[in-house]
């Protein structure tokens, strides 16, 4: 193998740049060429690409976002789009390619893996849903921007003596709700994998202000479903449909807060950097050593390659543990 292309695709999400750094120095170090691809899957089936040097990829480990930019191809989800992608790589004589993104991203590797393409895939998506791996690049630096976002909400919460209603990412997934819910120390953490009593956490609420409490947090993932408020065609959120049940259920004062992509923003913490210079490396030694149809993940201590067809027809399971002792904690 001579040439490699790297691309990133769908959301986001820190320590992307420093896969992208961490893949490009390593590969050129191994003696190959290295094809930057903008845009994703659309960029690929376009031909959007340009030569990557050492330079290329200077000053960016600290930044968030994706350099190569990111963006959304319904067309590449065709074979006709698909055939238009292997073309351009042939074309441009690249013999393997490393894939950083989430889990349409990683079913685009898939696709191209199963057409011929020596693919590797690196995990990266705020939400963590990625099977098999413990972490995905952006999950650590967006639970601790959410935990900040907590801990200053609740500042002002004391001080009014209001609920508040904290949605964060997570489409159909409450990793993230968890972690940062827990750390925070929110009173009802809401997620997609648990029922939940509208009800029962209202009446909760109202105990407490009975014992003489003042405000409690309620952290909701955006993907919470199977639920209805009065009137839900009047909001954008699934965190204003809960605020307005609570508030008519208690009579208590109750904001919302949705805090939406500032969860993708900023600069990456030291986990999402070191993840992400690790992830590159390991990709680009997995390519060389023919070890492809794969992805980079992590297992405890331990840097694994996972089979993506395993991973893509996998569904994460929420950490029970962490679950248990948050709602432990929802009821003193």
């Amino acid at each position: 193998m001579k040439r490699i292309g790297i691309l990133t695709s769908g959301g986001d999400a820190p320590g992307m740049n420093a896969a992208i750094r961490s893949a490009t120095r390593a590969a050129l170090y191994h003696g190959l060429s290295v094809v930057g691809i903008c845009r994703g899957y659309q960029g690929l089936i376009e031909g959007d690409m340009f030569e990557m040097t050492s330079r290329s990829v200077g000053d960016i480990i600290q930044r968030a976002g994706t350099m190569l930019r990111s963006a959304r191809s319904p067309e590449f989800t065709t074979s006709e789009g698909q055939k238009k992608a292997v073309w351009h790589l042939e074309a441009r004589g690249v013999e393997g390619l490393i894939v950083i993104g989430g889990d349409g991203t990683l079913k685009g590797a898939k696709a191209l893996s199963d057409l011929g393409i020596p693919t590797v895939g690196i995990p990266a998506t705020v939400d963590n849903d990625i099977a098999y791996t413990d972490y995905a690049l952006g999950f650590d630096t967006a639970a601790n921007t959410a935990v900040d976002a907590i801990t200053k909400i609740r500042d002002t919460a004391s001080s009014h003596g209001r609920n508040n209603v904290i949605e964060v990412m997570g489409r159909d997934a409450g990793h993230l709700a968890l972690a940062a819910g827990l750390a925070g120390g929110a009173e009802y953490i809401l997620i997609p994998e648990k029922p939940f009593d509208i009800q029962k956490i209202c009446d909760g609420i109202q105990k407490g202000y009975a014992r003489g409490k003042t405000h409690s947090i309620i952290v909701v993932a955006e993907g919470v479903g199977g639920y209805s408020g009065p009137d839900e065609s009047r909001y954008d959120s699934v965190g204003f449909i809960i605020g307005q049940e609570v508030r008519e259920r208690t009579g208590l004062e109750t904001r919302v807060t949705v805090l939406g992509y500032i969860q993708r923003g900023g600069t990456p913490t030291r986990q999402d950097r070191l993840l992400g210079t690790m992830f590159g490396s390991k990709a680009v030694e997995a390519l060389i050593q023919g070890d492809t149809g794969k992805i980079v993940g992590i297992s405890g201590e331990e840097f694994r390659m996972f089979d993506i067809c395993e991973v893509v027809a996998t569904r994460k399971p929420i950490n029970e543990e962490l679950y248990r002792v948050a709602t432990l904690l929802s009821e003193m």
